[in-house]
C-alpha cells in the first residue's frame, strides 16, 4: 500500500531538479509526495512577488487530491512580505482548503527554535538588496543574524551548480566573520546538505537549511520519529 504513513503535497518554486528529489528521498518510507510547481525562472522580486498567488492556486489543487500536509517550499516569495504575512498566509490557507499548510519558512523558524539557537550568520546565493530583507524577516521572528554574505558570481539559473566545496568555504569564512549560534543557509535551490555534517562538526553550531528544516518540520507534523544520519543535528536529533 502506497502512503501507509502520509501523503504530503509539495509546492515546489522552481523546475530546478534536486530539492524534490532529495525531500523524498530523506522522508521516511511509507510517506509518498505529490508535487505541483510555480515556474520561478529569473529569481527576480517582481517574479516572486507573483509567485504568492499562483502557489495558493497549487495549495488548492492538492487539497483536492486528498494530500495530510502541503509543503509550500522555497523562502523569497514569503520572506520579501515579512514574518507576520507567514503565520497569516499558513493560517489562511489552512483553514480555506481544511488541510494543515506548512511553509519552508516557519519550518526554518521551528527549527531555530528548537535547536536553542538566537544569533545566526546567512550565506545565501541570491543578489543583492533582498537579502537584507531576509535579515530583517528572521530578526522579526525574534532572532538576531550577525551577518548576511552571498555567494559571488553565479546566475540564479545556476545556483544548483554550486560545489558543496564552495558551499562550505564560503559558510565558514562567514561564521568566522560574524559568528552566531548557528550557520543558515539560504535557498533551496543549491545542493549544500552535504556540506552540513562538516561544518557542524568544525564549527561546533547546527546548519539549517530549507530542506533539513523540512523533512524535520514534516515529521513533526506528521506524528513520525525516524532520525536521518548524515546530515546534521537536526535530522539526527529530531528535537
Amino acid at each position: 500500500m502506497y502512503c501507509w504513513r502520509g501523503k504530503v503535497g509539495v509546492v515546489k518554486p522552481t523546475f530546478r531538479p534536486g530539492s524534490l528529489e532529495t525531500f523524498t528521498r530523506l522522508l521516511p518510507d511509507g510517506v509518498c509526495v505529490v508535487p505541483r510547481y510555480v515556474g520561478v525562472r529569473a529569481g527576480t522580486e517582481a517574479e516572486f512577488d507573483e509567485a504568492i498567488a499562483v502557489a495558493e492556486s497549487r495549495v488548492a489543487e492538492l487539497a483536492e487530491f486528498g494530500v495530510d500536509l502541503v509543503v509550500i517550499q522555497g523562502v523569497p516569495p514569503i520572506m520579501l512580505r515579512g514574518y507576520r504575512f507567514d503565520g497569516e498566509l499558513t493560517e489562511r490557507l489552512t483553514r480555506q482548503y481544511a488541510v494543515p499548510v506548512l511553509t519552508a519558512t516557519t519550518a526554518q523558524v521551528e527549527a531555530f527554535r528548537a535547536l536553542e539557537v538566537r544569533t545566526m550568520v546567512i550565506l545565501s546565493y541570491i543578489q543583492g538588496a533582498m537579502n537584507a530583507r531576509f535579515a530583517a524577516f528572521i530578526e522579526q521572528a525574534g532572532f538576531t543574524v550577525t551577518g548576511v554574505e552571498e555567494i559571488q558570481g553565479v546566475s540564479f539559473a545556476d545556483v544548483g551548480d554550486i560545489p558543496a566545496e564552495v558551499i562550505y568555504r564560503e559558510a565558514k569564512k562567514a561564521f568566522i566573520r560574524h559568528g552566531g549560534e548557528c550557520v543558515y543557509l539560504l535557498g533551496a535551490g543549491w545542493d549544500c546538505l552535504p556540506a552540513v555534517e562538516y561544518l557542524e562538526e568544525d564549527l561546533g553550531v547546527p546548519v539549517v537549511t530549507n530542506l533539513n528544516a523540512e523533512v524535520w518540520a514534516t515529521q513533526k507534523r506528521l506524528r513520525l520519529r525516524e532520525p536521518v544520519e548524515g546530515f546534521g543535528r537536526l535530522l539526527r536529533t529530531l528535537p
